[in-house]
């Protein structure tokens, strides 16, 4: 995994994608030459894994753990979709920013977006998504704790109403 996590700085979205209130999280890593070919170009399968550093580090910013979620909650989050778009290398010894955000949240279903950015020159090297069905130990689908609900919800700039609701229920199921 990659090293040289750095603060985490939560943006708001806002400017970027008119219309939405998603936060925007960033983490910071610095490319190590094992995730480089020959050419000291990263390997593919890194951006996957540098999704996952972003994710994890948002859920900490968020205040939880995702171990928490699983030990204390039983609750775990599988991922059942991924997709990259490369746009331009990242090189061995570059320093990336990771951004994250959350795109959806449903009771039982969450959607992730991320931009990995060279941090020199901000040039966007790759895009992605990440669906994560939420699941218990026995890999059944379970309705995400309100503990939790509440602040993806926040993270995704959705209403935060009570859930019981009808504008919270419809914010979920949307």
């Amino acid at each position: 995994m990659a090293t040289g996590l750095s603060h985490l700085k939560i943006e708001d979205d806002h400017e970027r994608h008119s219309g939405a209130a998603a936060k925007v999280y960033e983490t910071s890593l610095r490319v190590r030459y094992a995730e480089t070919d020959q050419m000291g170009v990263v390997y593919h399968s890194n951006y996957i894994v540098w999704f996952e550093v972003g994710r994890v580090e948002m859920l900490r910013e968020l205040g939880f753990h995702y171990r928490e979620m699983e030990k204390q909650d039983g609750t775990h989050i599988a991922v059942v979709e991924a997709r990259c778009r490369f746009k331009s290398p990242a090189l061995y010894d570059d320093l990336l920013t990771i951004r994250t955000r959350l795109l959806n949240v449903r009771e039982s279903l969450l959607h992730f977006g991320y931009e990995v950015v060279r941090s020199r020159d901000g040039t966007l090297l790759a895009e992605g998504e990440t669906v994560h069905l939420v699941v218990d130990e026995q890999f059944k689908r379970i309705r995400l704790p309100e503990k939790y609900l509440q602040p993806f919800l926040q993270a995704a700039g959705k209403n935060l109403q009570g859930p019981e609701t009808p504008a919270a229920r419809d914010s979920v199921a949307n």
